[in-house]
C-alpha cells in the first residue's frame, strides 16, 4: 500500500508540473510598441508634418495603431480626424505622417476603439487599448528636407516598390540651385540606379497646383517623372492618388505623358497625350467633385497641349500632400527596361493658389 501511495503521489506531481508547463506555454507577453523613427520636437508650426514609424510585438489580428502628437498641454489625434488609424503590416511595422509636436504617442487598439480627438493625458492600457508608448521628439529629425518655392519638402531616402521592382532613393540626388530651381536626378551608385522623390510637408487641400518644368522630351523610355498627390494615411488602400506622369513606360513608340486618377486601370480614369519638347507648365485644379489637369506652354496665346477633367471618384482633402518623383520603370517580368545614362528633371517653379 505504501508503494502504491508513493507511486500515485509521484504521478500527481508529474501531472501538476506538466500542466503548469502547458499553461505557461499558452501565456503570451503583453504587446509592446517601439519607435524606429520619431520627428523633431517642435512646439511651433503645427501645420508641418513628418514621418513617424515603429514596430509592434504581440498585436492581435485586426488591431491598429493610433498616433497622437502633443502640443501645449494637449495630445492631438494624428494625422487627422478623418484618418485616425495606422495599419500594422504583416512584418509588424507601422508608419504614418504626423503634425509636429513636443512628444509623440502610439496606442495599440482593438477594431472597436473610437479615438478621441484629444487627451489631456494618455490613457492607460486596458479594455480596447492593449498597449501605449510615449516618446519625446528628437532634437533633429532623421528625415531629409529641402526648401523649394518658399515651402519645405521632405526628401525620400527609403526604397519603394514603385515601377515594378524595389527602387532605391538617395537624398543626394535632390538639390536646389542658386536660381531656386529644384533638381531631381537618377544617378548610379554602387552599381544601382538611385532615384529621387520629394513631398510637401503640409497638406494644402483644394486649389491650383502649378509646376514649371524644363524640357523632359529627352528622358529615356524607362524614366518616369511624376507629379502626384498621395495620402500617407491610407484607409483600406485608398491613397487619394492622382498623377501627371511623363514617361514612355519603356515603349519608345508610345505617347510620353498621361493624366491619371487612381485606380487608373479604369478607362475613364486615364488620359494619355504627347508632351512636346521645351519648357512646360503642368497644372492641377482640385475642386469639390472636380479634378482638372492641364499641360501648356509658357508663351501667351499658345494653344493648350492637353487638358482633362475628372468628375467621378474625385477625393476630398484629408491629409494628402503633393509630391514629385523621378524613378526607373521596370517591365512586368521584373527585368530592367533599360537605362543607359543618368537622368535629370529641373523644376523651375512651384506655385499654389487656394
Amino acid at each position: 500500500m505504501r508503494r502504491s501511495s508513493t507511486l500515485r503521489l509521484a504521478l500527481l506531481t508529474v501531472f501538476v508540473a506538466a500542466s503548469g508547463c502547458h499553461k505557461g506555454a499558452k501565456q503570451t507577453a503583453d504587446p509592446k510598441i517601439s519607435f524606429t523613427q520619431v520627428p523633431e520636437s517642435n512646439p511651433g508650426d503645427q501645420d508641418e508634418q513628418d514621418v513617424i514609424e515603429g514596430t509592434v510585438l504581440g498585436a492581435r489580428p485586426g488591431q491598429r495603431i493610433v498616433v497622437y502628437a502633443k502640443s501645449g498641454d494637449l495630445w492631438w489625434l494624428q494625422p487627422s480626424l478623418t484618418a485616425p488609424f495606422t495599419a500594422v503590416s504583416s512584418n509588424r511595422t507601422w508608419g504614418n505622417e504626423t503634425h509636429l509636436g513636443t512628444e509623440y504617442a502610439a496606442l495599440l487598439v482593438d477594431p472597436s476603439y473610437h479615438p478621441a480627438a484629444c487627451f489631456r493625458r494618455m490613457p492607460d492600457p486596458g479594455g480596447p487599448v492593449s498597449a501605449v508608448a510615449v516618446t519625446r521628439g528628437q532634437q533633429k529629425s532623421s528625415s531629409f528636407f529641402t526648401s523649394f518655392g518658399g515651402l519645405t519638402w521632405r526628401v525620400r531616402w527609403v526604397p519603394s516598390d514603385r515601377g515594378g521592382t524595389v527602387n532605391p532613393y538617395n537624398p543626394e540626388n535632390v538639390y536646389v540651385d542658386q536660381t531656386g530651381a529644384l533638381h531631381l536626378q537618377i544617378i548610379k551608385r554602387d552599381q544601382r540606379w538611385t532615384c529621387s522623390e520629394v513631398n510637401l510637408t503640409r497638406s494644402l487641400g483644394y486649389g491650383t497646383y502649378a509646376f514649371t518644368v524644363e524640357d523632359t522630351s529627352k528622358l529615356e523610355p524607362a524614366v518616369v517623372f511624376g507629379i502626384f498627390m498621395w495620402d500617407y494615411a491610407t484607409v483600406q488602400g485608398d491613397t487619394h492618388e492622382f498623377d501627371i506622369e511623363i514617361s514612355h513606360w519603356a515603349n519608345p513608340d508610345s505617347q510620353n505623358a498621361q493624366f491619371g486618377l487612381q485606380p487608373n486601370y479604369a478607362a475613364t480614369n486615364l488620359s494619355r497625350f504627347t508632351a512636346p519638347p521645351g519648357k512646360l507648365k503642368h497644372s492641377i485644379v482640385w475642386e469639390p467633385g472636380s479634378l482638372t489637369m492641364m499641360t501648356s506652354r509658357l508663351t501667351p496665346g499658345e494653344p493648350m497641349i492637353a487638358k482633362h477633367t475628372f468628375t467621378s471618384e474625385v477625393p476630398a482633402p484629408r491629409s494628402e500632400s503633393i509630391r514629385m518623383v523621378l524613378y526607373v520603370y521596370w517591365n512586368g517580368k521584373g527585368t530592367p527596361a533599360g537605362l543607359r545614362q543618368p537622368a535629370e528633371v529641373v523644376v523651375d517653379r512651384f506655385q499654389f493658389l487656394p
